[in-house]
């Protein structure tokens, strides 16, 4: 199904520039933009996989991952196909990589109820970019929030401003996943991408807009693992973002086109770890690394176990419903109160 876009303008002779994600394609007219999904269509961009959904899964909010945000709820995971990245490394490359349009139509309010039904507090757009498929999203979140449900993005942030402003409101957190410490040189060679820059800008923009923000940063052994870029960036994040903004790093494990890479030395993720905590960070966290303590939330104040995490599950809860450490009574961020038990329930695949 395809629906005319709100995030493109036509230019000169017939073309239209799409400024969904920072490529801001100029798309000739019957040509689509890096993405395949975004498509000049008679002088007019559209979305040609609107609702098209080709992934459904219900997941721990910890799994996108989110710690400091409604912990202990439940995700109705959703993705469409292809991306705005050419990610060398991608774990989804079977719905990211193809240039097929792939799923079953739902539309938005059938998509709220089978979240509802699926006894999830909240909607998640994953598993490939969904900068590329805003259009359904927003619809989406309209929906959800009119149900109680909460929204969330896992995105690699790639995003205009202007698309920002159209999810203010509507999308309640974003985790932006960046990759090798957003070095230039990574990106142009295993990302497809010129310039992290508007990254930053997006990410300054969201806690502008009121969205709750956490950011990854997907170590690759080799190429990058630089600890002068770790040192770069996470100053920023403290300058800029703040020094509350939960920071991740995050194992690799060998995917797609990168399969002869090794997985992550620990040490090599302690390293960064440690680099984050001198530049003033207060919550970072090592991923992809079930049984770390650093998987842990600390309270910034006094150093107690605040949240302990058994891999994507909670397993210790020393917060009260103020969200301070019962401790010292130092405020832990925290968006929503924690769950009002511990639990386990099995990730299950919907679709």
């Amino acid at each position: 199904m395809k629906k005319e876009a709100i995030l493109g303008r036509q230019t000169e002779g017939n073309r239209v520039e799409c400024y969904a994600c920072a490529r801001r394609c100029r798309i000739p007219e019957g040509s689509h933009g890096f993405c395949y999904v975004r498509q000049n269509i008679g002088g007019k961009l559209h979305l040609v996989n609107y609702g098209v959904v080709s992934a459904m899964q219900v997941d721990p909010i910890e799994k996108k991952p989110f710690n400091h945000f409604m912990p202990g709820s439940y995700v109705f995971g959703i993705g469409t196909s292809s991306c705005n990245w050419g990610c060398q490394f991608c774990q989804n490359h079977n719905i990211s990589k193809g240039k097929e349009i792939e799923g079953e139509y739902i539309s938005p309010a059938e998509m709220v109820q089978k979240a509802i039904d699926s006894d999830t507090q909240g909607i998640a757009f994953t598993y490939n970019e969904p900068t590329i498929f805003i259009e359904y999203a927003l619809d989406v979140a309209r929906q959800a929030h009119k149900k109680g449900l909460f929204t969330v993005f896992v995105t690699n942030g790639y995003m205009t401003t202007e698309t920002v402003q159209e999810m203010k409101g509507l999308i309640d957190a974003a985790v932006v996943n960046l990759k090798g410490n957003g070095e230039e040189k990574f990106a142009s060679k295993f990302e497809t991408v010129r310039s992290n820059e508007p990254i930053k800008d997006a990410l300054i923009s969201m806690k502008e807009a009121g969205i709750h923000v956490e950011v990854t940063d997907l170590i690759i052994p080799r190429v990058g693992e630089s600890l002068d870029a770790c040192g770069s960036f996470t100053r920023w994040v403290s300058q800029a973002l703040g020094k509350d903004t939960p920071v991740h790093f995050t194992r690799f494990h060998p995917d797609y086109k990168m399969l002869d890479y090794p997985n992550t030395p620990y040490d090599t993720l302690k390293d960064h770890y440690d680099i984050a905590k001198k530049n003033g960070l207060e919550y970072v966290y090592i991923g992809n690394v079930p049984g770390s303590k650093y998987e842990n939330t600390y309270c910034p104040g006094c150093g107690t176990l605040a949240i302990e995490r058994n891999g994507l599950y909670l397993s210790k809860w020393n917060i009260d419903k103020h969200n301070r450490c019962k401790r010292c009574s130092n405020t832990i961020l925290m968006v929503g109160n924690g769950p009002d038990r511990i639990f386990r329930r099995d990730i299950i695949s919907v679709y």
